[in-house]
C-alpha cells in the first residue's frame, strides 16, 4: 500500500475524529459561557482568538495570506460565520446532545450539495440517507403536530440549529473545493477574518463585559475551535466531503456524555432513536465510497 493511500485511509479519519472531540469540548465551553454572555459575543471572542492563532501559523510558515481564489475564500468565511452563529445560539438555548444531533444533519446535506456542486456521485444510498435522517429529525424535535405539546423542543432555537447545519454543509463543500488549490491554513484564516467584522454589529447591541472566569471560557472556545478548524480542513483534504464528515458523529456521543456530566441533561427514548436514525443515514453515505 502506498504512503498516500495509507494517509488517506487512516490520517483522514483520525483528523475528523479529533475534530469531533475538540468540537464537543468547544460546545461545553460555549454553553457555560452562554449562561451569562450573548451568543454573538462568544462568536466574536472565538473569532478573535482564531484570527490571532491563524495569522501566527501563516507567519511562522511564511505562507502567503490571501490565497488564490479570494472570492470563494470569502464565501467560505461567510458560510462558516453563519453556521457558527446558528450553532452557538442553539447551544445556549437547547440541551447539548439535542443541538449536536440536529447539527449533524450536515453530513447528509454535505453529500447532497457535493453531488450538486462538485459532481460527486448520486445513488440510492444518498436518497435513503436523506429519508432516514429526516425521520430522525422528527423524533429528536418532536413537532407538536405529531407529539404532545410539552414534548417538543422550542421551535425557534430548533429552526436555527437546523439552519446552522445547512450553513455548515455549504461551508464543508466550499472547503472541499478550495482544498484543491489553497493551503489549509489559508482556508482556516479566512473563517475568523470574515467572522470578526460580521459579528461586531450584534456585539455592539448587547455587549456584556466578561468576568475573568468568562474570559477563560472564551479563550478556551477560541483554542478548541482553532483545533477543530485545522483538523477539519486537513481531514476534508484527504477524503470526500460527505463521507469525511460522517466520522464526526462521534461528537454526538461526546456531547451526550458532557451533557449528563456537566448539565444534568437526560436523553429520552425518542431522542436516542432519532439520533440513531440520523447516524444510520450518515452510515449509508459510507456505502458511496
Amino acid at each position: 500500500m502506498s504512503s498516500s493511500v495509507s494517509e488517506q485511509r487512516f490520517a483522514g479519519p483520525a483528523y475528523m475524529i479529533g475534530c469531533g472531540f475538540a468540537g464537543s469540548l468547544m460546545s461545553v465551553l460555549v454553553k457555560l459561557a452562554g449562561e451569562t454572555l450573548p451568543s454573538q459575543e462568544i462568536v466574536f471572542a472565538r473569532a478573535i482568538v482564531t484570527l490571532v492563532l491563524s495569522w501566527a501559523v501563516l507567519a511562522r510558515r511564511r505562507t502567503p495570506v490571501w490565497g488564490n481564489r479570494r472570492g470563494l475564500l470569502v464565501l467560505r468565511g461567510l458560510l462558516g460565520f453563519g453556521g457558527l452563529s446558528c450553532f452557538f445560539y442553539a447551544v445556549t438555548e437547547l440541551p447539548l446532545a439535542h443541538v449536536t444531533v440536529l447539527h449533524y444533519l450536515h453530513p447528509v446535506l454535505t453529500a447532497l450539495l457535493a453531488a450538486a456542486i462538485l459532481g460527486e456521485r448520486v445513488g440510492l444510498s444518498l436518497i435513503a440517507a436523506i429519508a432516514t435522517s429526516f425521520a430522525g429529525v422528527v423524533l429528536v424535535t418532536k413537532p407538536e403536530l405529531l407529539f404532545s405539546v410539552s414534548a417538543g423542543l422550542p421551535l425557534w432555537p430548533t429552526v436555527v440549529a437546523i439552519l446552522g447545519a445547512g450553513f455548515s454543509a455549504a461551508a464543508y463543500v466550499t472547503v472541499r473545493n478550495l482544498s484543491r488549490t489553497e493551503d489549509p491554513n489559508v482556508i482556516v484564516f479566512y473563517f475568523p477574518l470574515i467572522a470578526v467584522p460580521a459579528s461586531i454589529p450584534a456585539l455592539l447591541i448587547e455587549f456584556v463585559w466578561p468576568s475573568p472566569f468568562e474570559c477563560l471560557l472564551l479563550l478556551g472556545v477560541g483554542v478548541m475551535t482553532q483545533i477543530l478548524q485545522v483538523t477539519l480542513t486537513h481531514g476534508l483534504k484527504l477524503v470526500p466531503a460527505g463521507p469525511a464528515t460522517a466520522y464526526l458523529y462521534i461528537q454526538v456521543l461526546f456531547a451526550a456524555t458532557w451533557g449528563v456530566v456537566f448539565f444534568d441533561e437526560v436523553l429520552d427514548a425518542l431522542t436516542i432513536a432519532g439520533a440513531g436514525l440520523i447516524l444510520a443515514g450518515t452510515c449509508l453515505l459510507l456505502l458511496r465510497r
